[in-house]
């Protein structure tokens, strides 16, 4: 190892002679430079050397060649100051002059320390992904750098990387916009793209950004044609002047091997332009055609793939494209006329749709707009009666109604068209939603909130009670909905505290609803009636009544232990921590009780504990027993159980709980070693 790094610091002496030469760097700094590239050396020749000791070492040598770089030039800047003296006559000035500038440019002419950086920085580059193969981002540093310093190695570098990683679309892209944008060579990236698309048939990139090399390469024919005065329509003013103009200008239509035979013969000559004219713009959306028919073949259910060429097809002004675009909405409809999403982008389509230039102007054409995207929404309902076909209806109409939301429709924003006047439209989704048996628990629960928004309280109520209790009776957010709106009617109605009949009936509605549906789904009904029949003792009693049976079939889980902690933590606030601890003890008594009910009544006992109470201690003491018997693998259980023996215990009892935790979980790591 040591050989082969003497050897290639021993091949840099020409480069730091010439630095020294040039007055660049002075030895001192030449010996700290040999110093760090040698200790650079070694760490990559050791036998498993990292990522980043290459990209520190290519940091480096940027950094230096960066220095060198601007040590030259202000020494280029300050040498013309060597010529102000006085050398007599002004022949001999001239002169002298002229001398000094030859030394000058022949002592700053291109020398191997110019070059040398940059070679080492490929040859690190070279050496890393030698090492590291399957790194891409390190490839594609690579590629980069060779790109920036337009290094013949290029070529070379891409075909390599693409040789390791043949499935990575990515590479055959980049490779081909090289070709493509630097190189000049269009026959050489279409090589590439069509090698690419062989290997990763299945990318819609790779036939998105083909489609677009295509179309930009048609642009760039066409500007060419413009310039060289061969685009007839382009040359054409208008279609009043443009006989006179022809005449003026009969020479550009003239052939290059006939003479001038007068104004008659510019006619013929415009035509046969015209026709190879539109021969080439045929050919071209040949070629489109090609590309889209053999994207279709390789990705046959892509909805994404060919909305995007259709993007690409109304962003870029091509002649003879309104056929294929006609020819892409038919496939499309075609092929995923039994597809949600299809409907729902061809609907926002007809709204977003900004291409036809003889549309009206503000309210009339939002409004035409409005009815064609209904139009289609309505067929996609008869076609497709589905229940994300109907969200999907509704979310539009909720993007047109309020224009505020985040992903509202950007025509319908800052505009004068007033959707309130399409109220009874979006109700009517709504109804046909629920009278085809599509009304889902989000459904509902839209059409219940609209209903409250257009300030409709008794038909909220009612119909959040004819869907609870009919084909939505498991929707635990549509009870919440129906619970929240019996709540706000009462007190808005009468005064608070609420009256007894009142308390009554929302109980009933709570009892019905919690008994119905498990604790996993009712959470947050759960806190709500806790809070509200908190004061209300004998509703409260019912209500932990009807939540020990729930709890008790819910098991452990995450949730119950939430419901059960709010309990414990109603019981410490309103009656203190004796009739929390009888609750809690009989809460835990519950079938597998949930290791987070254990942590928050360890919790209790453990902060009187720490105040120097005896009995809160032992309580805690026999909460991480029960625990342990329940998780004995928990070591957050253990250490925190050894964590309050060395806090409020002793060192007996702390002891203990190590060596039993080192026997239970067979590590002697598990916890910190006991103090002595």
């Amino acid at each position: 190892m040591a050989d082969a790094v003497q050897y290639r610091l021993e091949r840099m002496t020409d480069e730091l002679d010439d630095l020294e030469r040039r007055g660049l760097f002075n030895r001192a700094e030449l010996a700290d430079v040999v110093r760090r590239r040698r200790d650079f050396e070694f760490r990559l020749r050791r036998h498993s050397p990292f990522r980043q000791d290459f990209l520190d070492y290519i940091a480096y040598e940027l950094r230096l060649d960066s220095l060198r770089n601007l040590r030259k030039r202000a020494i280029i800047r300050a040498a013309p100051s060597d010529s102000d003296e006085d050398h007599g006559s002004a022949d001999e000035a001239d002169t002298e002059k002229k001398r000094k500038r030859k030394r000058r440019n022949k002592k700053w002419k291109k020398s191997i320390s110019d070059v040398a950086g940059v070679l080492r920085v490929l040859d690190i580059y070279r050496m890393a992904t030698v090492r590291f193969k399957g790194d891409l981002d390190l490839w594609f540093r690579y590629l980069e750098f060779c790109r920036d310093k337009r290094h013949g190695r290029m070529k070379q570098v891409l075909a390599q990387a693409i040789r390791f990683h043949p499935k990575v679309p990515g590479l055959w892209i980049y490779a081909a916009a090289w070709e493509f944008d630097q190189n000049l060579n269009v026959a050489a990236a279409r090589a590439l793209m069509q090698s690419g698309l062989r290997s990763c048939p299945e990318s819609e990139d790779m036939w998105i950004e083909y489609l677009r090399m295509e179309l930009t390469y048609l642009n760039k024919l066409k500007a060419r044609k413009v310039a060289l005065g061969e685009d007839v329509k382009t040359l054409q003013k208008s279609d009043n002047d443009a006989g006179k103009w022809k005449d003026e200008n009969k020479e550009l239509f003239m052939p290059l091997n006939e003479q001038d035979e007068g104004p008659e013969d510019s006619k013929p000559a415009g035509d046969a332009l015209e026709e190879k004219e539109d021969m080439f713009w045929r050919q071209g959306l040949l070629i489109i055609q090609t590309i889209y028919h053999g994207a279709v073949e390789a990705l046959p259910s892509s909805l994404t793939l060919r909305k995007k060429f259709l993007e690409i097809l109304n962003s870029v002004d091509l002649a003879h494209s309104d056929e294929l675009k006609i020819e892409v909405l038919d496939d499309l409809k075609k092929d995923f006329s039994q597809c949600e999403d299809y409907w729902d982008w061809f609907a926002r389509l007809q709204v977003t749709d900004l291409n036809n230039p003889n549309s009206l102007k503000g309210k009339d054409a939002l409004s035409n707009k409005l009815n064609k995207s209904i139009q289609v929404y309505d067929e996609a309902v008869r076609m497709l009666p589905t229940s994300k076909m109907y969200s999907l209806y509704a979310k539009f109409w909720m993007d047109v109604v309020y224009p505020d939301r985040e992903d509202s429709i950007a025509s319908f924003q800052n505009s004068e068209f007033d959707a309130s006047e399409f109220t009874s439209s979006i109700l009517k989704v709504y109804e046909s939603a629920e009278s085809c048996g599509c009304l889902t628990e989000d459904l509902a629960c839209q059409y219940v909130s609209l209903c409250l928004k257009l300030e409709r309280l008794e038909e909220a109520k009612n119909l959040a009670e004819k869907l609870c209790n009919g084909p939505l009776s498991d929707a635990a957010n549509l009870w919440s909905l129906r619970v929240s709106m019996e709540i706000n009617s009462v007190a808005t109605a009468g005064s608070s505290p609420f009256k007894k009949e009142n308390l009554s009936c929302l109980f009933d509605l709570f009892n019905t609803v919690l008994s119905k549906l498990p604790v996993t789904q009712t959470e947050g009904l759960w806190h709500m009636a806790m809070k509200l029949f908190s004061n209300e003792k004998i509703y409260f009693e019912k209500l932990v009544k009807c939540a020990t049976l729930s709890l008790s079939l819910a098991g452990g889980n995450d949730s119950g232990a939430s419901v059960a902690s709010a309990i414990i933590g109603w019981y410490l606030q309103r009656d203190g921590m004796k009739q929390a601890r009888k609750m809690y003890k009989r809460l835990l008594a519950l079938p597998r009780p949930s290791l987070k009910l254990f942590q928050y009544c360890i919790e209790l006992e453990a902060n009187l504990a720490s105040l120097g109470d005896n009995s809160a201690l032992a309580n805690a003491r026999k909460l991480y027993d029960s625990a342990i018997d329940y998780y004995p693998q928990e070591r957050e259980v253990w250490r925190n159980y050894y964590n309050l023996e060395l806090k409020v215990g002793t060192s007996e009892t702390a002891n203990a709980v190590y060596w039993r935790a080192r026997k239970v979980l067979s590590d002697s790591t598990a916890l910190t070693a006991p103090s002595s």
